[in-house]
């Protein structure tokens, strides 16, 4: 039995570009896929933290240390420039791997810089 786990995100990076007539994708700077683990050409997850719109495409690479994240194609409607948004990639994991299992979880500054990385989220607390 295959789970489908969070492999990585990018947790609230602001977009940079939105490109309609650009092939679409999502172009994320090159560092930041690398730190993230994510593949050029990998399916990724997008939620738009600033509307609520989710949607799937595929990473492309984009300049390193630029900064980076360019919603394109169609996906552009969903986006603006300065939206935050969350980047998830997810992986099938076997039940006999999921005790050791940990996401990569990369939290972002306002210009797209890392500000820390963790392999856990806190509990939620009732409030």
């Amino acid at each position: 039995m295959q789970h489908m786990m969070l492999k990585t995100k990018l947790h609230r990076a602001r977009v940079t570009h939105a490109e309609l007539e650009y092939e679409g994708s999502c172009a994320i700077d090159s560092e930041l896929l690398d730190a993230a683990g994510i593949h050029e050409y990998e399916q990724i997850h997008i939620y738009n933290i600033n509307n609520g719109e989710r949607f799937s495409t595929y990473a492309i690479r984009a300049e390193a240390g630029s900064g980076i994240i360019s919603i394109n194609g169609a996906a552009a409607r969903k986006a603006c420039v300065n939206d935050l948004v969350i980047i998830c990639a997810y992986v099938g994991i076997g039940q006999d791997a999921l005790a050791d299992f940990k996401p990569n979880l990369i939290y972002m500054n306002h210009d797209n810089s890392i500000s820390h990385t963790d392999n856990s989220i806190p509990v939620q607390l009732a409030s």
